[in-house]
């Protein structure tokens, strides 16, 4: 049975590692434009999948309400102690001197059957988003949707607009470019035939940075690391090809961006790495830059080589592909002569403009999936873009910061965290800490609470394993369910923070998971 997960696990981080980190590695592409199609990134430096980590004796504790809390520790019962020795291993270890390992164990009464070293705060990469969604499914239920609008400053009349289209987002992670093209041919089949302004676009939805304080340079221009807007368009990311050049060293060549980005100036620097070198392509950009690097090497024989970068203009980038999908639909857009219009197809784009100038007449709206859908793609394919956007929704729906928000709630449900910091809802902030106590009571408490079968349901789950992972380069975390041999189901969470060697960590992993299977 195992061998079947371990398969499973080791499979789904490494086609993680390959496409999405920094791109789609050699897969075939059309060469260009807009037929490639973006596919959603992971967290960074996603490497093979991980498992549980290292613990001594653990702390039982017997609850009736909320979750458990820590008493003093006792040994293991004699069916854990294969787990424990796996553990134990572990530290005795010496290619993991050094290595911060933390695991919690909650059986199905809320007791906690195993910890090690599980009142100490590590970095817990996404299964942080488990925070997240757990808290959004309670509080914003699973039918939640994220709605935007397309207003107009002037009514339709004879076929024109006299005056400006207003797209005004709502914070949807999930709205595509077909959605805005589905708005054109609904306003052309309306008998619009020109708009006599331009298209403008309002993103105060959101407001602050695209993006989280505490993240990285080096993740920002990638596609793992889009920006949070109020107004997202195919999850703010595109992709660029590359084809590798004809020996190690030498420079790669750039063969195009399946969607325009309106104002981009490109300046690549990515050579030709040894053919078994895999993906090595770095984006930088910024928000709001013009100016985006790319660095960093494709392996050699490579001819259409896939990289994923986040658009630093949410909201420019939206209006651009909306005016073209106007155009593409046989709308005009701007008075000819005015320079307010595109010159062509695929140029710059019209004139946008982030203040609206009071849009009074509402045309269109569009929303997104319920929640519940979204949540069970973000634990899928763990996605930071999406999960940021229902993290700050559930600040904007509360007037006060998202983490308060959270903190807060699971506080009423008798968990309140210890040792947490929270600079973001998905983790990839590596200034995000919690505790493997703290994330192994949460999944008890959201699993036993008034949303438990669905977010349950949501979590990637084979053979009575049910599994959220967090990676990144020197951190590997799981947390989720264990149902057992004997029918009982266990919360866990493991989490393996600075190491050197992934492939010792993922074999921790399975033998940890496999004894706790095994009980």
């Amino acid at each position: 049975m195992w061998k079947n997960i371990v398969i499973l696990l080791l499979a789904s981080a490494l086609a993680a590692s390959l496409l999405l980190r920094r791109g789609a590695g050699s897969h075939a592409a059309p060469s260009g434009t807009a037929d490639l199609s973006p596919s959603r990134p992971v967290p960074p430096q996603v490497e093979p999948p991980a498992v549980l980590p290292s613990l001594p004796a653990p702390v039982a504790t017997p609850t009736e309400k909320g979750p458990p809390q820590e008493t003093p520790a006792i040994q293991p019962p004699a069916p854990l102690n294969a787990v424990a020795k796996v553990l134990q291993e572990a530290r005795a270890n010496p290619v993991l001197t050094g290595t911060a390992i933390g695991f919690c164990l909650i059986d199905s009464k809320g007791a906690v059957t195993m910890d090690e070293n599980a009142g100490t705060a590590l970095i817990p990469a996404s299964s942080f988003k488990t925070l997240t969604t757990a808290t959004a499914l309670e509080i914003l239920g699973p039918d939640f949707h994220f709605t935007t609008e397309l207003k107009s400053t002037a009514p339709i009349q004879e076929g024109v607009i006299r005056g400006d289209l207003v797209i005004v987002g709502g914070g949807d992670p999930m709205l595509k470019l077909d959605d805005l093209k589905a708005w054109a041919a609904d306003l052309k089949q309306r008998g619009l035939v020109r708009i006599t302004g331009t298209i403008r676009v309002d993103p105060s939805f959101f407001s602050g940075s695209l993006y989280g304080d505490f993240w990285n340079w080096g993740d920002i221009g990638n596609g793992y690391g889009s920006g949070v807007a109020g107004l997202n368009l195919n999850h703010n990311r595109y992709i660029v090809m590359f084809q590798a050049g004809p020996e190690v060293g030498s420079p790669a060549q750039l063969l195009g961006i399946n969607l325009e980005v309106p104002g981009a100036i490109w300046k690549n620097e990515v050579t030709t790495g040894p053919a078994d070198s895999g993906d090595g392509v770095m984006i930088h950009g910024g928000e709001n830059t013009t100016a985006i690097y790319l660095r960093g090497t494709v392996p050699l024989g490579a001819t259409k080589f896939l990289a994923r970068g986040a658009v630093p203009d949410p909201a420019r980038f939206a209006a651009h592909h909306f005016c073209a999908a106007l155009q593409d639909a046989g709308i005009q857009v701007g008075s000819p002569g005015t320079g307010t219009g595109p010159a062509k197809k695929g140029a710059s784009g019209i004139a946008t403009s982030i203040a609206p100038a009071s849009p009074s007449h509402s045309l269109l709206k569009h929303d997104s999936p319920p929640l519940l859908d979204i949540i069970k793609s973000i634990h899928k394919v763990s996605d930071n873009q999406e999960t940021e956007c229902v993290f700050r929704m559930l600040g904007l729906k509360a007037g006060k910061p998202s983490a308060e928000v959270i903190r807060e709630h699971w506080k009423t449900r008798g968990l309140e965290f210890a040792g947490l910091r929270m600079e973001d809802g998905s983790g990839l902030s590596r200034a995000d800490f919690i505790r493997p106590l703290d994330l192994a009571r949460l999944q008890f408490v959201a699993g036993t609470g008034p949303q438990g079968i669905a977010y349950k349901a949501s979590l990637l789950s084979e053979n009575g394993l049910t599994w959220k992972i967090g990676a990144m380069s020197g951190i590997r975390t799981y947390t989720g369910y264990a149902k057992t041999k004997s029918g009982e189901e266990y919360s866990y969470a493991l989490m393996v923070n600075h190491y050197t060697d992934g492939k010792t960590v993922s074999e921790l992993c399975r033998l940890v998971l496999d004894a706790m299977m095994g009980l």
